[in-house]
This record gives C-alpha cells, sequence and structure tokens, in this order.
C-alpha cells in the first residue's frame, strides 16, 4: 500500500480564551495539526484522529526530521482508513510538548516558559479545543472521530460533548475510565519525575537542565504496562545480554538493556512537565462520575453508532472495560460494533498490524464511505 509520503504540519492561533475545567483558562493558544488527503465539496468526508500520550498530530506520512506518523499503518492510500476517501485531521493537544501551547512556551504574562504554571487539562479540555480548530475549517459534522487509548477517551468525550457534529465514534483499546491500578502506575511515574533533583519545582528550563532519571523511569514504568507477559517472554525471556551472571546491579538481563533504552530515548524528546499533564488528565476522565457511576445513563443522548476493539492481552485496558461500554451503550438502544482481538501484544497491540483488527478497521471505514456515497 502507498504511503502518503512528506507532510508538513500546519498550525492555527487562537486568540479567544479557552475555559477548561479546572476553572483557570488558557488566554491564547496555538494547535499544530496534520491533514491528508482532500476534504469533499459536502465537507462530509472528514476523520478526526485523537492521539494519546506521548503521540501527536503526526499520524501518518513522513515528517521533516524523516519520522514516520504514529499510526501510518492504519492511515493512508488503500490502508484501512484510505485517504484516497477521507480527509484525515490529527490535532496535537495543549499541554504536549510537540508544537502547540504547552509548558515549553512562553506565560503570556511573564513571558518566560509556563513550566509548572501551565493549567492542568482534561480530556474535555482537549475536544473544547479540537472543535475550535474543526469549526475554522468548515466542517459541521465529522464522518468519525477515532482514538486509541487516551485517544479513544477523547473520542467517547467528542461523542457525549457535540453529540452531533460526529457520526461515529471508534474507540480502541480505551476504558470510561481509569481503574485504580492504572492510576497507581501514573502517580509512581509521577513521582519519580517530580522528586528527580533536576525538576525544579517543574522550573527545570530555568536552570538549562532535564530530569532525564525520572523521565528514564517513568517510561519504563510505562512501557512494561503496554506489553503483555507473552511478548516479554518471547521476545526476552531471561536472557542475559553478556551470557553470563555478573553479580552486581549493572544490566543483566536483555529485558533491563530494552527498557532501559526505551528510557533513554524518551527522555531525549519528550518534556516532563507534560508527562505529568497527560497522565493527570487520563486519571481524571470520568464521565459517568456525574451520573453517579451509571454509564447508560452518561450515553443516554449520544447520537453517534460506535465501534469499540479491545485487545485480549491488553491487561492496561482490558476487554471487560470495552465491554462495559458495550454494555451500557445497547441498553440505551444505540448502535454498536464491537471486536475483541485474541493477539498476544498487550496494549500496544492496537498501534501494530494484526490482520483481523485491520480487517475490523477497514471493514468499518469501508461502511462509513458507502454513507458518504448514499
Amino acid at each position: 500500500m502507498a504511503s502518503i509520503g512528506n507532510v508538513t504540519p500546519s498550525s492555527m492561533h487562537f486568540d479567544q480564551p479557552l475555559a477548561l475545567t479546572s476553572g483557570a483558562q488558557l488566554a491564547d493558544y496555538t494547535l499544530v495539526y496534520e491533514t491528508y488527503g482532500e476534504l469533499n465539496a459536502e465537507c462530509s468526508n472528514a476523520v478526526l484522529v485523537c492521539h494519546a500520550l506521548n503521540a501527536s498530530h503526526h499520524v501518518a506520512g513522513i515528517d521533516a526530521q524523516g519520522q514516520t506518523g504514529w499510526w501510518d499503518n492504519l492511515v493512508g492510500p488503500g490502508k484501512p482508513l484510505d485517504t484516497d476517501r477521507f480527509f484525515v485531521i490529527g490535532i496535537n493537544n495543549p499541554g504536549s510538548c510537540f508544537g502547540s501551547t504547552g509548558p515549553t512556551h512562553p506565560h503570556p504574562i511573564t513571558g518566560r516558559p509556563y513550566g509548572a504554571d501551565f493549567p492542568v487539562v482534561t480530556v474535555e479540555d482537549w475536544v473544547d479545543a479540537q472543535i475550535r480548530l474543526i469549526d475554522r475549517l468548515g466542517i459541521g459534522q465529522l464522518a468519525a472521530v477515532l482514538g486509541g487509548s487516551l485517544g479513544g477517551m477523547q473520542a467517547l468525550a467528542w461523542s457525549l460533548r457535540y453529540p452531533d457534529r460526529l457520526r461515529h465514534c471508534i474507540g480502541v483499546a480505551t476504558a470510561p475510565n481509569l481503574s485504580a491500578e492504572n492510576i497507581a502506575f501514573n502517580e509512581i511515574a509521577r513521582r519519580a519525575i517530580i522528586t528527580d533533583p533536576e525538576f525544579h519545582a517543574g522550573h527545570y528550563y530555568a536552570h538549562g537542565v532535564v530530569p532525564r532519571r525520572g523521565l528514564r523511569i517513568a517510561r519504563m514504568i510505562g512501557h512494561v504496562t503496554y506489553l503483555s507477559d507473552d511478548v516479554m517472554g518471547s521476545k526476552f525471556g531471561r536472557k542475559l545480554r553478556d551470557g553470563a551472571i555478573s553479580f552486581d546491579y549493572d544490566v543483566e538481563f536483555e529485558i533491563e538493556s530494552y527498557l532501559r533504552y526505551q528510557g533513554d530515548k524518551f527522555s531525549d524528546y519528550f518534556d516532563a512537565n507534560t508527562y505529568l499533564l497527560i497522565t493527570r488528565a487520563l486519571d481524571y476522565f470520568d464521565p459517568a462520575a456525574a451520573h453517579g457511576g451509571n454509564l447508560a445513563k452518561t450515553f443516554a443522548d449520544v447520537r453517534a453508532k460506535f465501534l469499540l476493539v479491545s485487545f485480549t492481552t491488553d491487561w492496561r485496558f482490558p476487554p471487560a472495560r470495552s465491554r462495559e461500554l458495550v454494555k451500557a451503550l445497547v441498553d440505551g438502544k444505540h448502535r454498536v460494533s464491537y471486536a475483541e482481538i485474541d493477539a498476544p501484544h498487550g496494549h500496544d497491540a492496537f498501534l501494530l498490524d494484526d490482520p483481523r483488527y485491520f480487517a475490523v478497521m477497514r471493514t468499518y471505514f469501508e461502511r462509513i464511505a458507502s454513507e458518504l456515497a448514499t
């Protein structure tokens, strides 16, 4: 299948303040985004792709740094989300470190980087920012909003917050809220960052340092939760890096070497304050809280059709969490399709080329395309 090829991001500035769930606001902000394919004359074929924790607007194609988009295997000409049929939009959320206004940007009053003073944001705040960009593009209703993991939470929030603005909601490897175990993992990762001596209460930019040690540990913790035990066992097992035990506390096992590599790489490109912000947004997402925990009541007024996909070995967002959503939607007599994929890859499966998963996605987008043609 063909690649989109080279892509160039765009940016859009907003002077109108963005009111946040916390009661704070962003006085003005910029969103960075990419688009793929062509918007049709009716402006009816647009699909918004929402990114997860360490991803960005760069969904597909090759950017100026030679980096391939994080969902390039799914999005492109002839791919399951076919850019010959759909106009695909990727938006970098406020608070991120990939171009949109975030902690590394100047505070409008002090002129110094926001750092820890960047306001806490929620999934709902991101959706409110996204819809302003969608409005500016002249799109009245999206054909679909799609996301995996935290991106799936954003898709769910779209269906609840702006029910008339999307026809389909597609959530992959996602959940209606985080379990206590998931919140615990996020807190351990945040503590690793905040207790790093180079964190300086979030204002490390002024000191010319990066809390790398904390970022490395945070990434190692996160990465373990994204993989299944089967994958770690088959890929690394108990293999020793140098073939023999050295009786010290340096790297001995291949899995240790792999995790340190992932941590080192992550600390080179990701911002620590952004990590804190995004994991807090994950923690706070719980739309049913306003309805006494009743998911069916929460989704009572949605109008979109739904596709939910889960993976059997995903223990961070297990299939049971998707089935909670399916039951709530079925109880409310909403149209929902559900696929539970028997895949060995853990949470990361939503980014990989499982043929059964991609067949589900392709079939569903073909159905959306056929709706557009009628």
